[in-house]
């Protein structure tokens, strides 16, 4: 007996010198034996699902036991390891409780209890709590459950996790000063759900986006204990609103696995795809819709996945190179980000390459996404100048460098994980995941409006549209009020059709840096719907030629300046079939004014030519050059069918029979806008315009 009560008096003086702390102890509880006995099977139930990682389910027994002895240092402390993981705004509670309760219960517990004042941006009172933790925890390690480490690796320290915290918090109060001009939008109910939704892709030009869920569509729950394996879904966005998003079906998503969205190209034909179906962290796997339906992933070359962690990737807009994010070891930091560039001649990605130390940091990279302009880069990362956990930066390709990395700041970044942002190609737009007070779900994506310098409601601006014979063609445009600074490009979109019947077709659409003579990229438009979209950096002249067996090419002209803002242009391309009679425009063919030779641009579409003729060997054509009316009859005459006449030269000196050939000079007979319209034309632009159309090089079919 006086045994027993020597040990009660221990265990009280113990409690004592510990503050408050009732550890879960059958002897101090006698005469409540059957609750305690319920609450330490909780307790101990949660300890087995805390070690398997399975917070959720670990909090619901935990709390459990918290309601019979909310005392215990070690269950609050773990609940806020728990919450850490779950939801950290709902941490700070336990682990100051857990604190004051015993002060000794881990020797990280102070830096937890910063983090919970630097998430809320309490900036000066986390720096307090990281100061104090890293005098106190020293070189102890953090929890392990609250770090995400490579194989091997060790978690970071407590001094060194406080010290990088109060630089952190030293960033938020300068970033802080200032904010992001940005409306930040639930996407609504057609996309989110009351379960987590992220990870958005977008096209272009927001046709499309395909994300990742956690929905019971999968039927499968994943073993993290964090609901449903990851499924990928699809919506689609006409006249500005989203449709219902659908599953995206067995192909794209098996269950019993993740599977979830990196990025999407451009024209919105090619998904990247995460999936960890090796169990060796994961890697990016490729599929395309260019057959009508997204084809079964298929995992990239070796050159890009290995036995590391691949977790993003990003195409540039021609195709030809792919930026993704990995841990390999001969980086930078822990995931760093690299590019690889596409090899025509052995049809695979060639060797990795890293972006360097501007971009890459001894910490974490991730969520690269490379803009359709070919010049900005977004990505995320807990190294520069982050708030905390990780931030959106962006960085400028200039001069085949890559610029000092720049925070987006707040609101779009805040002292938790901000991850995953997409850009339309205006630069306006973009979309990003995040768990945000009012949203439907654990994770909803939002919309993220950019706002630009302010502007009258609607610009009257003269676009540099299509290049003819001489100077470019200008379209009357409009452009909305308010437009990224960032987005120096144009997209090209329309639908490609039979000019008989005006059925949809699947035809070849060629890019060409008409200065450098070169094919910058190839696509295909949809083989249902007929639709294709072209995205033109600023700063070149480029050709577009349309092609496909059995039609004449199309072709067309854009001169993109290299501070051009942003332009969106629509032109929908009727193939004419090879029959007789049939005539097209040669929008590629370059003369200097009032001269009759042949521009270096020009070589592009002679060749197409020449590519034409060649396929049907026994085709005459007519070349013909047509003038505007200004200047005298005669001259213009002379002017036209001298330009005729390089063209055949030109055709002659590279192989074509010359009996296959004419050449004629129409001067200003065959106007397709004739004077008495151009007259009634208000503007010296619009009128201007008018005349570009007329002065044309054209070619004719005479027989086959």
């Amino acid at each position: 007996m006086k045994k027993s009560i020597l040990t009660i008096v221990c265990l009280a003086l113990a409690i004592i010198s510990f503050g408050q702390d009732v550890p879960f102890d059958k002897k101090l509880f006698k005469e409540r034996k059957d609750e305690y006995k319920v609450a330490e099977d909780h307790y101990e139930e949660g300890n087995m699902l805390f070690e398997m990682q399975d917070y959720p389910k670990a909090i619901n027994e935990y709390l459990e036991a918290y309601k019979f002895n909310p005392k215990s240092a070690d269950l609050n402390y773990k609940l806020g390891i728990c919450y850490y993981n779950v939801d950290k705004y709902k941490m700070k509670k336990y682990f100051e409780d857990a604190y004051s309760l015993k002060p000794t219960v881990s020797k990280d517990v102070l830096v937890f209890i910063g983090l919970s004042y630097h998430i809320e941006a309490k900036w000066e009172k986390a720096i307090d709590y990281y100061n104090k933790a890293a005098t106190s925890g020293g070189n102890e390690f953090i929890n392990r459950h609250c770090y995400y480490s490579q194989a091997g690796e060790n978690p970071p320290t407590v001094s060194a996790f406080a010290y990088k915290g109060v630089q952190e918090c030293k960033n938020g109060i300068e970033l802080s000063k200032t904010r992001a001009r940005v409306w930040i939008d639930n996407v609504g109910g057609e996309i989110n759900s009351k379960y987590p939704d992220y990870g958005p892709v977008i096209s272009a030009d927001e046709a499309i986006m395909i994300f990742t869920a956690r929905r019971p569509d999968n039927e499968v729950l994943a073993p993290d204990g964090r609901g449903y394996f990851e499924d990928m879904f699809i919506s689609s966005r006409t006249d500005g609103v989203w449709s219902k998003s659908k599953n995206m079906g067995k192909t794209m998503n098996e269950s019993g696995q993740h599977d979830a969205t990196i990025s999407l190209s451009p024209d919105g034909h090619t998904l990247f795809i995460y999936i960890n179906e090796k169990n060796n962290g994961g890697d990016i796997y490729i599929s395309s819709d260019e057959t009508g339906s997204w084809s079964k992933p298929e995992p990239l070359g070796k050159n890009i996945n290995t036995d590391f962690h691949e977790s993003g990737a990003s195409l540039s807009f021609d195709g030809k190179r792919l930026y993704f994010v990995t841990n390999k070891p001969d980086g930078f930091g822990k995931h760093d980000i690299y590019y690889a560039d596409w090899d025509d001649k052995k049809e695979k990605w060639g060797e990795a390459v890293n972006v360097g130390d501007a971009i890459n940091t001894p910490y974490d990279e991730r969520s690269v996404f490379i803009h359709p302009d070919g010049e900005t880069m977004y990505f995320a990362s807990t190294g520069h100048n982050t708030m905390g956990g990780y931030d959106l930066f962006y960085s400028k390709l200039v001069d085949g460098k890559w610029q000092t990395p720049v925070n987006l700041g707040p609101p779009l970044n805040t002292p938790d994980h901000d991850i995953g942002l997409v850009v339309a190609g205006n630069g306006r737009y973009g979309y990003i995941a995040s768990y945000r007070e009012g949203g439907l779900g654990e994770k909803d994506i939002y919309l993220i409006t950019f706002l630009g310098p302010e502007k009258p409601p609607m610009l009257s601006n003269e676009d540099n549209l299509i290049a003819s014979i001489a100077k470019p063609i200008k379209e009357k445009t409009k452009e909305p009020v308010l437009v990224s600074e960032g987005a120096n490009m144009a997209i090209l979109t329309g639908i490609i059709r039979d000019e008989d019947t005006k059925e949809p077709l699947q035809a070849q659409v060629v890019l060409i840096d008409n200065e450098k003579n070169k094919v910058i990229a190839e696509f295909n438009s949809d083989v249902n719907t007929g639709k294709y979209l072209v995205s033109l950096p600023g700063g070149s002249n480029y050709g577009i030629a349309v092609k496909k067996d059995g039609y004449l090419f199309h072709s067309e002209n854009f001169q993109i300046p290299e501070a051009s803002g942003f332009k969106q242009y629509k032109k929908d391309v009727d193939l004419k079939k090879v029959q007789v009679g049939k005539s097209i425009v040669l929008r590629n063919i370059f003369f200097d004014y009032a001269k009759y030779s042949l521009r270096d641009e020009s070589v592009n579409e002679l060749e197409r030519l020449i590519g034409l003729l060649n396929e049907n060997p026994t085709m005459r054509i007519e070349i013909s050059g047509h003038t505007d009316t200004r200047g005298s009859d005669a001259d213009n005459q002379v002017l036209s069918q001298n330009r005729a006449k390089s063209v055949v030269d030109y055709l002659i000196s590279h192989g074509i029979d010359k009996s296959r050939l004419e050449y004629a000079g129409y001067g200003e007979k065959q106007t397709l806008i004739p004077d008495s319209e151009i007259n009634k034309m208000r503007t010296k632009s619009e009128k201007e315009e008018a005349h570009q159309q007329n002065r044309r090089t054209e070619f004719k079919i005479l027989s086959i």
